[in-house]
């Protein structure tokens, strides 16, 4: 028998299935990129609002949060409501209509499933059936380095919270599924700039110069490789160079040249030494040319790593909403993702939710053609409602 909040959120999606749907389109059609998100705040707030709630805004002027019951114990669901820059190919009735602005990771699909969840909720509270408080997070700028989840903690959208959970879009997965996986379920994301400079000349006569285009050939092969004999394998450190860049002539030595790349790592724990390590390395294997170096590092965000005590509330959630065919185990991604902050200050899981049609071969996140099965919007609600179901003994 399905347990209370999932029976109301099965009645309210018989009543509001269409409006799901049509809140998910109404985003997908109007996708804003980050800390640009003024509209997909305020139409988020008017659904709100029409529940009875009362959403909060986030300081930095677009996100909020809105707390639905009472009480001590919060749980909070996180929904990131950004888009990407990039053009939409699809042609639906919903495509994009912001050039150059894109929902090809479906927060739109993660936004509407946590309106769906407040509806569900909103309706649970005024019957007294809400065993606990829940808070909505409505986060900006996942997409963004720094992102929008450093900014709702510090306007304290974690303040009482004991635990937090977040659904991801995932192409691979059909729908009807949950992804779940206790640990590090994405990586860390730092970017790292690395600029070699010192005096240039002709190609003819090296040795008057210090060559910063072998100095960088140095640094691109060898710096990975040092790293991985510095750290642990199993933290699965990857430093990968998008950029190279030094000068302009066949027979000139420039002056100056720059590497740029992802730094990325399973491990939590090393997160927090790889700056000292990488500019440690870098030094050593610059230092015999002569080239000086200058290092620019930016932490970005770290690893999420899923609490094993939630990712069994989790599965417990999937199998009484779903059944057994409802859990799949779900590989680590190389990704960044800033719900990692929220859980630097409380537990937490986030748990990837299949939005394919079974059958079908489909692109990946990020994709300018990327769409999803919206019978995955339903699963979301209705696995959610189970999961504070499971959390709070429903």
């Amino acid at each position: 028998m399905p347990s209370r909040l999932q029976s109301r959120a099965v009645a309210w999606l018989t009543g509001h299935g269409g409006e799901l749907i049509g809140w998910r389109r109404d985003l997908h059609a109007h996708p804003e990129v980050a800390y640009a998100e003024h509209r997909t705040t305020e139409r988020i707030a008017t659904v709100l609002r029409s529940f009875g709630l009362e959403p909060k805004p986030l300081s930095i002027g677009t996100g909020l949060t809105a707390d639905v019951g009472t009480g001590a114990s919060i749980t909070a669901l996180r929904a990131d409501i950004d888009a990407l820059p990039l053009p939409d190919y699809k042609q639906v009735s919903y495509a994009s209509q912001n050039p150059g602005a894109c929902h090809a990771c479906g927060h739109d699909a993660h936004t509407a499933i946590l309106l769906g969840v407040a509806g569900v909720l909103a309706e649970a509270d005024r019957a007294g059936e809400l065993a606990a408080p829940v808070r909505l997070i409505f986060q900006p700028a996942e997409e963004r380095m720094p992102g929008g989840a450093e900014a709702a903690v510090r306007d304290g959208a974690l303040d009482g919270v004991e635990r937090i959970f977040a659904l991801h879009c995932d192409p691979k997965l059909d729908v009807g599924r949950l992804g779940l996986r206790v640990g590090p379920i994405t990586a860390s994301f730092n970017q790292l700039e690395i600029t070699l400079t010192g005096p240039g000349g002709h190609t003819a006569r090296p040795h008057l110069t210090t060559d910063v285009v072998y100095a960088l050939g140095r640094l691109i092969t060898d710096l990975p490789g040092l790293l991985s004999r510095r750290i642990d394998p199993r933290a699965a450190v990857s430093l990968v160079w998008g950029a190279v860049n030094a000068g302009s002539a066949a027979n000139a030595i420039p002056t100056s040249g720059s590497l740029s790349g992802t730094l990325r790592m399973l491990d939590a724990e090393y997160w927090g030494e790889l700056e000292s390590i990488v500019a440690e390395l870098t030094e050593q294997i610059a230092a015999p040319t002569g080239a000086e170096v200058k290092i620019d590092y930016d932490p970005g965000t770290p690893a999420v790593v899923n609490d094993g005590t939630l990712v069994a509330l989790q599965t417990q959630a999937a199998i009484a909403a779903f059944g057994p065919e409802g859990v799949s185990d779900t590989p680590q991604s190389m990704g960044g993702e800033d719900f990692a902050w929220y859980l630097r200050t409380v537990p937490g899981a986030l748990a990837r939710l299949g939005v394919r049609t079974p059958g079908t071969v489909v692109g990946d996140l990020h994709q300018s053609d990327f769409d999803i099965d919206e019978r995955a919007l339903a699963v979301g609600v209705r696995f959610t409602a189970a999961l504070l179901d499971e959390v709070h003994g429903g």
